[in-house]
């Protein structure tokens, strides 16, 4: 039989065995820790203005930590391991999640990252309230960085990808064959066009269009930003933006 390994957590080593035991002073380093972990990655969401800010993150990482205690508490007492409270913590919090997602009247998917960032933050909160000091952290760390570093590299492999989606709007639906002539003259491709009718009633023709670059001299020299500054020269056109 291969030989079971538990693992020790460093930090648990460094406090005492207190830390690690189900006791007043583990529950309070436990949901205070959460709660400091959960507040600066409800900094950062508030900071760039998404819907779940500080007191999302914190209550739901709050709440998580919670679920496990009493769970611990309920195996110490009843002599059972029994996950049926934090089970229950991550499949609310996972529906609540899911509910900041929304389309917006582009045809766009917007809070899909705060979704997942409120149930990666309930997860951190999981590991917390079971002790594991050190493994919370490094979670935490690796979560902050995916919020914080990534989007802008993200942002620079999107707008040096030969794919991208712009939002048009035009001032007469009869000017939408020119458009489509000067993108093929550009260099490119119309992978998919679909009219928006959210603005039926404004008197604008808007779309939303996926674009291919195929020309040699776009794809070597030209960013996304440049081909949207061009074509919003265009006189006909009355607002582009990329999605």
């Amino acid at each position: 039989m291969p030989e079971t390994y538990i693992f020790a957590d460093p930090i648990v080593n460094l406090l005492g065995d207190w830390s690690a035991e189900l006791n007043i002073l583990s529950v309070t380093l436990r949901v205070l820790l959460s709660i400091l972990l959960s507040a600066i990655i409800g900094c950062e969401r508030a900071n760039k203005r998404h819907a779940a800010g500080l007191r999302t993150f914190i209550l739901v990482s709050f709440s998580s930590t919670v679920a496990v205690i009493l769970d611990e508490f309920f195996a110490l007492k009843l002599g059972a391991n029994l996950t049926i409270i934090s089970a229950a913590a991550v499949i609310g919090i996972a529906v609540i999640s899911s509910n900041t997602i929304l389309y917006s009247s582009k045809n766009q998917i917007k809070g899909l990252t705060t979704s997942v960032a409120l149930w990666s933050c309930c997860i951190i909160g999981l590991t917390v309230g079971s002790g594991l000091y050190l493994v919370s952290i490094i979670c935490f760390a690796a979560l902050l960085c995916s919020l914080s570093i990534l989007p802008g590299v993200e942002t620079f492999l999107k707008n040096r990808s030969n794919h991208f989606e712009i939002h048009l709007e035009l001032k007469n639906k009869s000017n939408l064959q020119d458009f489509v002539t000067t993108l093929r003259q550009l260099g490119l491709k119309i992978d998919d066009i679909e009219a928006n009718p959210a603005y039926n009633s404004s008197g604008l023709s808007v779309y939303s269009i996926s674009l291919t670059i195929t020309g040699k001299e776009l794809k070597k020299y030209k960013e996304h930003s440049e081909i949207i500054e061009a074509l919003s020269t265009l006189e006909y056109v009355y607002y582009i933006e990329e999605m």
